[in-house]
Formats: C-alpha cells, structure tokens, sequence
C-alpha cells in the first residue's frame, strides 16, 4: 500500500537511452514520473560530463520539469554527477534545488542513500563506463564509507550503445562481475535499461542489486516523503526500505 497523495516525482534526464524505465516504473509503483531531456555529446569521457551536468544545462532541464509541479526532482544522471565529486555534486543538487524550489538529488547521492538505508558498505560494481570514469565513481563511494570489492568496467563510450544492451546482456554483466564478499552489486548507469531485470538479477546473483535508474526512482519518492513498495524492483524496494537517511 502507498501513502496518499500520489506525489509527481521529476526526473531531468540526460540524452536518450533507457528512459522508458520510468514510464514503467510508474505504472508498477502508481505514482507519477515525468521525465525531460537534457542533450551533450553523450561520451562517457570527464569533459563531456562535466559539461552535461552544468548549472546551465540543468536549469534548462528545470524549467522543463516546472509544468509539472513536481514534489522532488532529481538528476537521473550518475557519471554526471559523480564527476564532479562529492562536494561539487553536492553544490550541483543544491543549484537545482534553488532552481526547483523542491528537494533535489543526483543518482550519485541515490545509490549512497539506498546502500545506507540498506546497511551496506561493502559492495561490487558493474561499471559500462570506460574504466577512467568507473573509477570516479568508486572514489565517490568510498568518501560515504562504501567499500568497493570488485570493479569492472565494459569501456563502452557511449550512453546510446548501452541503452542497446539486451536484457541478457545486463544479466551477463551482472553475473560475470559480482564478488562473493559484496554484500550488493551496483550497476551505475542511468543509460542502461534494468528495471525489468532486476527480479531475474537477484535471484541470480542472490543478494540486492542497486541500478541507476531504480535508485533513481527510489530516491525521488524518498525526497517527496512517498513509500512505495513492489518487490519485483528489488529488495530496495521491498516494505520498509523506501525511507532511508541520508
């Protein structure tokens, strides 16, 4: 059962990839999830990053999301959050949400706030990023007290190529890339389409499995105050998870 009302949970979303993850996150959960795009080169390489998260780009994606009278916004966005490090990422939430007026994340700051309401520290990660930018990632990790065991990196370019990833593709990764001593295996990008896999993932892997877009959501409906549960979308989302701490 979910609280009432139903809350608008707004998502700026880089380029164009695995976006119908939210659509069909919406329809499982109940609840109300616009997404707007914002554009970059779409390379998985520093500059390009640093560019797609810009306060100017991410303002653009705001006022987009501003008909939609969203509770909480978040930048569904993890190499172009986490690039930045943990205080500019910050600085980055905290820009948006004074563009917003709403509370504000990234899915950098999701995948720590669902590992800590998880009581997880210890961790393997499944990166698609080239190994440069996976190891960003890992840096940013460890200044929340997450421990990375394992990280593997597929060195795709591009969020386009990896959005074409196959369901059996995402699971391959995913089993081919855990550590026996991870207590999850993260998989961190918002380009590749797991939603539908995560029940598969965990049943294969037998421990949680956090992905971009599922933190994503899950910390949207966290910020807006809204417990939804569907266990079908992992044990984050199970009853009693949707109400981590920061």
């Amino acid at each position: 059962m979910t609280s009432t009302p139903t809350p608008t949970v707004g998502f700026i979303y880089p380029d164009h990839a695995a976006e119908d993850d939210y659509p069909f996150a919406a329809e499982m959960l109940g609840v109300d999830l616009p997404v707007v795009h914002i554009y970059g080169t779409d390379l998985h390489a520093v500059p390009e990053l640093l560019d797609l998260g810009s306060p100017e780009k991410l303002a653009g994606g705001a006022a987009l999301l501003a008909e939609e009278k969203p509770d909480a916004v978040v930048w569904a966005c993890t190499s172009g959050s986490f690039v930045y490090g943990p205080d500019g990422a910050k600085q980055q939430a905290e820009t948006l949400a004074a563009a917003t007026g709403v509370p504000t994340s990234s899915t950098s700051f999701a995948f720590v706030h669902a590992l800590h309401a998880l009581g997880i520290t210890r961790v393997a990660v499944a990166a698609s990023y080239p190994e440069d930018v996976a190891k960003l990632f890992v840096e940013f990790l460890a200044a929340a007290g997450i421990e990375v065991l394992s990280m593997s990196s597929a060195g795709i370019d591009t969020a386009a190529e990896v959005g074409l990833l196959s369901p059996e593709s995402v699971v391959e990764l995913a089993v081919e890339n855990d550590h026996p001593d991870a207590e999850a295996l993260l998989i961190p990008d918002t380009a590749m389409r797991t939603l539908g896999a995560l029940s598969t993932l965990e049943q294969r892997l037998g421990k949680p499995v956090l992905t971009a877009n599922q933190v994503t959501i899950w910390e949207g409906l966290r910020l807006a105050g809204h417990t939804a549960v569907n266990p079908s979308l992992g044990t984050l989302f199970e009853k009693g998870h949707s109400h981590g701490s920061d």
